[in-house]
């Protein structure tokens, strides 16, 4: 075993338990305490501020410079009595990740003093350089300016001693630089197109909130191991490595019991979670060896996907607390389920219904299918849109790979929602229907019966699935931050609830009773999005074949589905509700491109790397031991005897010798087809070569590589292998 690795295994198997000293108060006591929520609100801030917060978060009304700078006082007054001495504009700049550029509370003064100071001004915006962010040509280099503004819907906290304001980032022209700020707008479009159909139904409905509840899945590796893996610290994940002879085949890690040693960091992670107001409820082992899951209380989405993103840092963070490391790649490991990041998405009125949950009333549930009409017909319209917007490397790795929903989009809705909807289709108006298997389902449309809560299976293979009062949208990966599909999804309902509108309107004022207009528009909705509906195995071959029939999109890889967003229907529709402009979406299509293109090139410049300079040096090496035992064996042994106890020898030095020549040859051809990527401008060009050309060397390269790990003695073999990966000691 190489020294590298027999010092990583030693320190994991060494590796002690951390000692965690936990709060002996109740979480309760705790959750929260590292935010500038609504308590600390009202017991820092003069009245009139804190109503004029209220007024900016419930009814997006703007806070003036003078109420501005009672907040900043309070803020610093509170966050220093924490012990907190600088603050930062806490922004999700195109990159994907987080960013933060800290100053220090403190203003010089007169005699070499200094004292702590924070302006309204400092509260509400600031400027970071801007230069080096992505911006997809929207921004030069040498334009450097940027401004990020203030996000008071949701709570500033307390992260190492920093004051942490949430807020948008735009550039010195005004086009959006993040994802918050689109996110922000298609809450408020949706809001209100919500809002309006509720109406028909409830007139003191005034606000429609949209809420969010993410189920965070990753993988905990051992440190020592993950330093050892030059692969995993470059790319987080691994480019080669045999399967272990034991992964997850025996389903045994699946909500086992959890290991004492991973089950510390968690709950250091749910501490640190609860005092920063995140609601993590829910932790569990997942399918594959050392996969989690987390989840917490659905929240305002806005704040659902802060949360999460502080999530994936506390994540980082605690994991090295406890010599772990976290992948967040969707495919850490070839041949076992990869993770991802369930969104389970709804719409809540500001009079406390869910507008997703059936009801118990005939009423209630003609508004529950009304919305459910909505949202399937909007989905059906975009559904290429939806598929762009949780397009990446990783994820194409994991969508459609039997443990994932495939790339096509579609909705699962069960068995007796589905009927429910067929009975409506079928009807020509609203008059009585008898109902199947002997019970009434629908008797007098609009007066819809009763549906049941939690009246259907969960379908894991689907993309789109509702699941009782909800849509649960699976696709989503593990690294991925939620702002995007999400301010995609929002922005396509809210199109479809506009149009809706308009539709049931027109046929008021042609005389038609709105319950029998509503009727009409829903049932044309129910037809003709019938394609996207599908209740089987979205695995299988046979819906593949069937989703190309019904003219279902099927975009396996990021270059394929990244145009959808940049086409004619979904420009018009992002700038028709100010949501994106045109150069705004061109901006972010060509960032993901270049993104995508740069991570493969990162894979193959490491993969070939650790080909070259690992792997083929130990192979050789072991090769020439065998042929010095050949040797050995030639001198002592006559001629027959040597061929028969020297043949397993010699057929392993020419199958070494095969893969040998085999890496290096490959290696060479993946290095002149990156070259050729290279060479082109457009970003699409270079993603698209990356994808056809560059990316089937790996595979093939990693088969060589996985056969030389099961022939190379395994003292010689210079990295960790899965089996000692995937099992946390």
């Amino acid at each position: 075993m190489t020294r590298i690795r027999f010092m990583a295994l030693e320190k994991s198997m060494d590796r002690q338990e951390k000692e965690v000293h936990f709060p002996s108060l109740k979480i309760s006591d705790y959750y929260g305490s590292m935010t500038f929520n609504q308590t600390v609100m009202k017991e820092f801030l003069t009245e009139e501020a804190f109503s004029a917060v209220m007024r900016s978060i419930e009814k997006g009304e703007r806070i003036d410079r003078k109420v501005a700078n009672q907040v900043a006082s309070a803020m610093k007054a509170w966050a220093l009595n924490k012990g907190v001495t600088h603050y930062t504009h806490w922004f999700h700049p195109l990159t994907g990740e987080t960013a933060e550029k800290h100053d220090a509370f403190i203003n010089p003064v007169s005699s070499g003093r200094a004292i702590e100071g924070f302006q309204g001004s400092q509260l509400v915006q600031q400027e970071p350089d801007a230069s080096s962010f992505p911006s997809g040509g929207i921004r030069s280099t040498f334009e450097a300016r940027g401004y990020t503004a203030w996000d008071p819907t949701s709570p500033a906290f307390i992260l190492d001693k920093t004051l942490c304001i949430p807020t948008i980032f735009v550039s010195y022209t005004g086009e959006s630089l993040d994802y918050k700020t689109p996110l922000l707008k298609s809450v408020a479009t949706l809001d209100d197109a919500a809002t309006n159909i509720c109406k028909y139904f409830n007139p003191e409905v005034n606000k429609v909130f949209t809420t969010l509840g993410w189920e965070q899945e990753y993988f905990l590796v051992d440190e020592a191991l993950f330093m050892a893996r030059p692969d995993m610290v470059l790319t987080g994940k691994t480019v080669f490595g045999h399967a272990s002879a034991k992964d997850q085949q025996l389903s045994d890690h699946y909500f086992g019991t959890i290991n004492s040693r991973a089950k510390a960091f968690m709950q250091e992670l749910e501490i640190e979670s609860h005092k920063l107001g995140i609601p993590l409820k829910t932790r569990h082992n997942e399918v594959a060896p050392s996969q989690f899951e987390c989840a917490p209380v659905y929240e305002e989405v806005n704040v659902a996907v802060d949360h999460n993103q502080l999530l994936m840092h506390l994540l980082e963070k605690v994991a090295r607390h406890h010599n772990f490391r976290v992948l967040l790649h969707e495919k850490p490991y070839a041949g076992i389920n990869g993770s991802g990041k369930h969104n389970n998405w709804s719409l809540a009125t500001d009079t406390g219904i869910n507008l997703l949950s059936p009801g118990k009333t005939p009423e209630d549930n003609f508004r529950f299918v009304t919305f459910l009409s909505v949202i399937l017909k909007g989905i059906y319209t975009y559904e290429e849109l939806l598929r762009a917007s949780i397009a990446s490397e990783g994820n194409d790795l994991r969508l459609g790979a039997n443990e994932a929903p495939p790339a096509i989009i579609s909705a699962f809705l069960g068995k007796e929602i589905t009927a429910t909807l067929n009975e409506i289709e079928k009807m020509p108006g609203r008059k009585p229907l008898n109902g199947h298997n002997g019970k009434n389902v629908i008797t007098d449309i609009p007066k819809i019966p009763e549906i049941l809560l939690d009246n259907t299976d969960r379908n894991r293979t689907s993309p789109f699935a509702f699941t009782g009062n909800k849509f649960e949208f699976r696709a989503v990966g593990s690294s991925a931050n939620t702002a995007k599909p999400m301010f995609v999804l929002n922005t396509i309902v809210a199109e479809q609830m506009n149009l809706f509108k308009e539709e049931v309107d027109i046929l008021i004022k042609s005389g038609l009773k709105k319950e029998d207009a509503i009727f009409n528009v829903v049932r044309s909705y129910i037809k003709d999005s019938k394609p996207i509906r599908f209740e089987g195995n979205s695995y299988s071959q046979e819906w593949v074949d069937e989703a190309a029939r019904r003219g279902l999109s099927n975009n396996r890889s990021t270059p394929d589905a990244l145009p959808a967003f940049v086409s004619k229907s979904s420009i018009e529709l992002f700038e028709k509700h100010n949501v994106l402009n045109r150069i705004e979406l061109e901006a972010r299509y060509d960032i993901k491109l270049e993104k995508y293109a740069k991570k493969i090139q990162i894979e193959g410049r490491v993969l070939g790397d650790l080909a070259i300079n690992h792997i083929v040096p130990t192979a050789i090496h072991y090769q020439n031991r065998l042929i010095e035992n050949v040797k050995g064996l030639k001198a002592v042994f006559d001629e027959k005897s040597f061929l028969k106890v020297s043949g397993n020898q010699l057929n392993t030095i020419r199958d070494i010798s095969d893969h040998i020549s085999s890496i290096i040859e490959l290696v060479e051809a993946m290095t002149e087809a990156r070259k050729k990527a290279n060479a082109f401008e457009s970003n699409y060009e270079k993603a698209r070569l990356y994808h056809d050309e560059v990316m089937p060397f790996f595979n093939t390269i990693r088969k060589h590589i996985d056969k030389l790990e099961l022939l190379v003695d395994d003292e010689l073999w210079p990295l960790p292998k899965y089996r000692e990966l995937l099992f946390i000691k």
